[in-house]
């Protein structure tokens, strides 16, 4: 007889061959001067952004600031790419973390529904937004998970009593939580960060957050993504880059290096992440000013 893991673990397969059907279509009808091959440097990107995913830092802030310093994708697209391109390598991360993290499965089922849930929402409203509105969302989204890394580079955030499961109104809150958390995946904040602080909020093990948080974004990805990639809301060429670069950073740094002092580390992207932030609002001004100036003339 299957257990409950048995079955998660084919609905998560089925999740990944339904986003790999919508983004190999999507590849298959693009535009003929649209390149699909990735450089060196997305793919560096991919490798860089989700080792350190998998160690609990998170990759959507991270490469959101890569895209930006280095000019690669256009800042209307940079949601889109992120979940179409991380979508892969979140995967294998919940696969290998669900497998081998003790987690109340309960739990861990409908925290992953509910942000499922709110990333369903989110990506039909994120998707169809402007590039000044993507700009001043994702310039608050970076400044918002400055401030979380932040708490967790101080030890603000708790570390979590000792409890594997959620009940009653603790569950509520989690659920709720989670489906916020889900609904802003869409727009490039990550929910590494913040799930983490919420389990331990509520008091759970701090280590049940690597399950849960990977197998909500496992599950959410594909779902949003499909949106992104329906109005063609992503760079093609990054998206690859990412997949490409991503997976085997996943298993070494899963089964090989396993954990690293993160300390310099998360300073490093908090810096980098609150200047991207400020980059992205200080654009979303010049083109006010811009649309300003042109209605004036």
């Amino acid at each position: 007889m299957l257990t409950t893991k048995t079955w998660l673990f084919i609905a998560l397969g089925g999740f990944a061959a339904y986003y790999l059907f919508t983004w190999l279509s999507a590849i298959r009808q693009k535009q003929s001067d649209e390149p699909a091959a990735p450089g060196p440097i997305h793919t560096a990107i991919g490798f860089i952004t989700n080792f350190f995913d998998t160690l609990g830092i998170g990759s959507f802030a991270t490469t959101t600031s890569l895209y930006k310093l280095r000019n690669l994708v256009k800042d209307e697209v940079i949601p889109g790419t992120l979940n179409v391109g991380h979508t892969l390598p979140t995967i294998a991360q919940a696969f290998i973390y669900i497998a081998i993290l003790k987690v109340d499965m309960k739990t861990l089922i409908l925290m992953i529904a509910a942000a499922v849930l709110g990333a369903w929402l989110g990506a039909g409203v994120v998707s169809g937004w402007s590039r000044r509105k993507v700009q001043i969302g994702m310039g608050f989204a970076l400044l918002a998970a400055a401030v979380l890394l932040l708490l967790k580079i101080f030890s603000i955030a708790p570390a979590g009593a000792g409890t594997f499961g959620l009940e009653g109104a603790r569950l509520v809150i989690g659920l709720a939580g989670n489906f916020v958390l889900g609904a802003l995946m869409s727009l490039g904040i990550g929910l590494y960060a913040p799930c983490l602080i919420l389990v331990s909020f509520l008091g759970m093990v701090e280590t049940t957050a690597f399950p849960i948080m990977m197998g909500s974004c496992a599950f959410l990805m594909p779902v949003s993504s499909a949106e992104f990639i329906r109005k063609r809301k992503f760079d093609l060429k990054a998206t690859v880059g990412l997949a490409l670069g991503g997976i085997p950073a996943v298993l070494i740094a899963a089964y090989i290096v396993k954990s690293l002092d993160l300390y310099y580390v998360r300073w490093l992207v908090v810096i980098v992440v609150v200047y991207t932030a400020v980059s992205m609002l200080r654009s979303a001004m010049v083109e006010r000013q811009a649309a300003v100036a042109k209605q004036e003339a």
